[in-house]
C-alpha cells in the first residue's frame, strides 16, 4: 500500500515490516556489497571534504589512493552521484574492527565527537530507500536484502518496525513534527493488520 505524510510518498512496508541491524550477525556489509557507493547530495559532498582530515588515518591505504585521485564521489551508471568505492566494493569511507566489522569511518569519527557531521543521510536511512519526484515530493521504499535478513529477525525479536529503528535518521531527514505524523498514521495502519 502507497501512502502519503505531508510530502514524503511512502510504502507501507516501512510501518509494518520488523528491522533493527545486527552487526554481530551481518559485520557492516552493506557499506561493502553493492554495485556503486552510497547515494550522495552535493552538500554531503561537501561534508565529506570537510571531515576528510578527521578519518584519513582511520581509511585503508587503497580507500586513501582512490580519494587522492578520484575524489570521495563519482556519478554512477545510472547518473545518481555516489561515495567512491575500493575495487568495485567497499565504499571509501569503511573502516573494520579487529573482529572484521565493517563500520563508517565518518560516523565512528561523529561518535569519538571528533566530527559535527555523522554521515550521508542515504547510510543512515537504510533500509529505506528514497527517491525525489517533481514538484518537491519525496518517495521512500524499503529496499529488501538477503544480507540483512539477519536485521529482519532482530527487529522481529526486539519488536521494532523499520520507521521505529530509523527514528532519528527520519527526523533529521524530515524533522520531528513529520516524524510525529508518521507515527500516528503508523498507528492507524498497524491496527488495521
Amino acid at each position: 500500500m502507497i501512502l502519503q505524510v505531508g510530502d514524503v510518498i511512502l510504502t507501507s512496508e516501512i510501518l509494518t515490516e520488523h528491522f533493527c541491524c545486527d552487526l554481530d550477525a551481518c559485520k557492516g556489509i552493506c557499506c561493502v556489497e553493492g554495485d556503486s557507493g552510497a547515494p550522495l547530495t552535493l552538500d554531503e559532498v561537501g561534508e565529506l571534504e570537510n571531515v576528510l582530515d578527521d578519518v584519513w588515518h582511520d581509511l585503508s591505504a587503497a580507500a586513501q589512493s582512490i580519494i587522492d585521485s578520484k575524489g570521495v564521489a563519482y556519478t554512477d551508471s545510472e547518473g545518481d552521484l555516489v561515495t567512491s568505492i575500493v575495487n568495485g566494493k567497499d565504499c571509501v569511507f569503511t573502516c573494520y574492527s579487529p573482529e572484521g566489522c565493517c563500520f563508517c569511518a565518518t560516523d565512528k569519527a561523529f561518535r569519538e565527537g571528533r566530527t559535527q557531521w555523522c554521515k550521508p543521510i542515504s547510510c543512515a536511512l537504510y533500509p529505506i530507500r528514497e527517491k525525489r519526484f517533481a514538484g518537491g515530493l519525496v518517495g521512500l521504499q524499503y529496499h529488501r536484502w538477503d544480507i540483512c535478513r539477519p536485521a529482519v529477525e532482530n527487529g522481529r525479536r526486539l519488536g521494532l518496525k523499520i520507521y521505529q529503528f530509523l527514528k532519528d535518521p527520519l527526523i533529521r531527514r524530515f524533522g520531528e513534527a513529520w516524524y510525529n505524523e508518521l507515527c500516528a498514521v503508523a498507528e492507524q495502519v498497524n491496527a488495521q493488520e
